[in-house]
């Protein structure tokens, strides 16, 4: 009977697991978009190359909204438009693009 209750409990566990993970999959995972404004940069007294860190509200192609943090080499363009690739660890990668790229959705939060 005890064996059986574990074995019950550990399924469970397994199963709230795997809820939080695509939880956060879905949360925490797709391509964002942003315009850059550099108010919102922080210069970082590091010793690796990444001397900035922005913190800007991101959209994703439905309009809804998060705040990012990611680091960059150099100060951004200010006004310029990022596409930001997230993953569960964060932005993995961001590249600048042009606003008739941007979904309308995110278009719409810029007009």
């Amino acid at each position: 009977m005890q064996k059986t209750i574990l074995f019950i409990v550990g399924i469970v566990f397994f199963i709230v697991l795997i809820g939080i993970g695509l939880y956060y999959m879905e949360n925490y995972s797709g391509i964002y978009y942003t315009q850059i404004d550099n108010t919102k940069v922080e210069k970082l007294n590091t010793s690796d190359n990444m001397k900035y860190e922005y913190t800007l509200e991101c959209y994703n192609q439905d309009g809804k909204s998060k705040i990012f943090k990611f680091k960059t080499s150099r100060e951004l363009r200010e006004d310029a438009y990022l596409s930001l690739t997230i993953k569960i660890t964060g932005v993995n990668k961001w590249e600048e693009v042009m606003y008739d790229e941007l979904p309308d959705k995110v278009k719409e939060k810029y007009n």
